[in-house]
């Protein structure tokens, strides 16, 4: 498996490196090595490897590396418009936080909201955290919202992708800094694969069935 550094964490390498140097030329060895790993683990945080998604396309692909902590219907009124399967991943400091495309969809809108920092894990973060939506639609009108969930040291949400962009089934969609969670609605036709406590894998571990 190939990997790069993602251009969101390559100023935070490449500070980490030169900073390392200029202590390292100044004779302070010690902080020149706590700035060389400091670089090296933004390198690593910030890594992006390739993902190919698995045969055939009904297979839904997860949205993000991580745990899952939530799986169980309700309703989803904001985008999908009735009830939904709720699958929800915890992404760990050593996960990789690039997001997926979970499905072939436009991504008809996307939108930030403003909110509070409680850790990810919790249940009641994806109403009370700062998050941003994907809205998805399928070419059969068919909708599916994707959510980045900031967490206690997420802080950021960046979005890869614009609003009107056809993007395919584990194309790249956002990532998140650091560590955090990524919630998918899916419409009750689909069938989970996964359950919680399941390890997934953005892009290819396929977490629904969905003809």
């Amino acid at each position: 498996m190939s990997w790069r550094i993602h251009p969101q964490g390559q100023p935070f390498a490449l500070g980490g490196a030169l900073t390392a140097t200029l202590l390292a030329a100044l004779g302070f060895k010690r902080a020149a090595g706590g700035a060389a790993l400091a670089g090296l683990a933004a390198a690593y945080f910030f890594r992006d490897p390739d993902r190919r998604p698995p045969w055939p396309r009904a297979a839904v692909v997860a949205p993000a590396d991580g745990k899952v902590v939530l799986v169980r219907q309700e309703p989803e009124p904001l985008w999908v418009g009735g009830d939904a399967w709720r699958i929800a991943i915890f992404m760990s400091l050593t996960d990789v936080h690039i997001n997926r495309a979970p499905l072939d969809a436009r991504v008809v809108r996307i939108r930030h909201q403003p909110g509070q920092y409680l850790p990810a894990h919790r249940d009641d973060a994806l109403a009370r955290n700062e998050r941003r939506f994907y809205c998805l639609e399928r070419d059969d009108g068919a909708r599916v919202l994707l959510v980045q969930v900031a967490g206690l040291l997420a802080r950021r949400t960046v979005p890869l992708v614009s609003s009107g962009e056809f993007v395919a089934r584990g194309q790249r969609l956002g990532l998140i800094r650091f560590g955090s969670r990524v919630e998918v609605f899916l419409p009750t036709a689909a069938q989970p694969l996964v359950a919680q406590g399941h390890r997934v894998r953005a892009g290819e571990t396929p977490i629904a069935w969905w003809e």
